[in-house]
């Protein structure tokens, strides 16, 4: 059995490298989309900052929650433990502690992320290229991993920190892009961009019009993103992986966590948009708001804790 600190280490530089990817996608989108006419300005921004729970320390900073100052502090500010460079500050720092249990690759690829980004915050880089350069840094770490990884416990864990960082992001995307809206799933002309937008944000816009083939509709964009196991950050392709990587793990412990995966893999893979729907959005994605943490919360206690 790997010992809980070691797990722990490689579960969080896995969920940093994560959310720095997730942050960049949402802050790429939230500046683009405050560029357009139909822009609305304020909201947008303190939707992106809702959705990181950083509005609060935000607003401290910089009251009138002006775009350029809402960027930098998520961005580039060293001082906002939620900001990119943060992220990859922590990825780092766990990465080194573990560097016998990741390969060379791995620990190359995570040290220079931190390095140019650390650069390139002195530097003043354009946000545009940043967003794009950490997830290109991002998607390599993952690639480097998945390629040249031993499948023992290191990489189950370091998985299980992706997916699990993966899905609480994707529910809270859809639940403050569908508050933002302000009203029951709606199609019209104003709302076309929020939808867009976040299908952007979560990589999903092509897969969108691959499967529909239409002009965006609120109900296929929700079905997309909770209900399809091919949508690689969809709420169901996230469980899938956590509920096939769990089993894996070595060791007597982690009942409890393998049992509320199971249970929410198995409500995921039978419910309906239509049922979800009726019973309002964002009442379910509370709801697996709060399975999500109480699964994250068993994981921790089985197998991130010194005995």
């Amino acid at each position: 059995m790997m010992l809980s600190r070691t797990a722990s280490q490689l579960y969080w530089m896995s969920r940093y490298m994560e959310r720095a990817e997730n942050l960049a996608r949402l802050l790429d989108v939230t500046h683009s989309l405050s560029l357009l006419p139909q822009s609305r300005g304020g909201a947008d921004i303190a939707a992106a900052l809702a959705t990181t729970g950083a509005l609060d320390a935000c607003r401290a900073r910089h009251p009138q929650l002006a775009a350029a100052d809402v960027l930098h502090f998520m961005t580039f500010d060293a001082a906002n433990p939620a900001s990119i460079i943060s992220c990859l500050k922590y990825a780092r720092e766990n990465a080194h502690a573990v560097r016998g249990k990741i390969t060379g690759e791995m620990w190359e690829n995570i040290n220079a992320s931190w390095l140019e980004a650390r650069q390139m915050a002195a530097e003043g880089r354009p946000l545009a290229g940043f967003f794009d350069w950490v997830k290109e840094r991002s998607h390599l770490f993952r690639g480097t991993t998945y390629g040249t990884i031993q499948r023992n416990d290191a990489f189950s864990f370091i998985r299980l920190g992706t997916f699990l960082e993966r899905a609480d992001n994707t529910a809270r995307l859809i639940d403050v892009k569908s508050h933002l809206v302000g009203h029951e799933l709606d199609d019209s002309a104003a709302d076309f961009y929020l939808w867009g937008a976040l299908l952007r944000s979560l990589g999903a816009f092509e897969a969108y019009h691959e499967l529909y083939r239409d002009s965006l509709s609120a109900r296929r964009v929700a079905e997309l993103l909770i209900l399809r196991p091919d949508v690689p950050r969809s709420l169901r392709a996230c469980v899938d992986e956590i509920a096939e990587l769990l089993p894996r793990i070595q060791g007597d412990t982690g009942h409890r966590a393998k049992r509320l995966a199971a249970t929410l893999h198995a409500e995921l893979c039978y419910d309906q948009i239509d049922s979800i729907l009726a019973g309002g959005l964002h009442a379910y994605l509370a709801q697996f708001l709060s399975q999500i943490h109480a699964l994250g919360a068993e994981v921790h206690g089985a197998y991130l804790e010194a005995a």
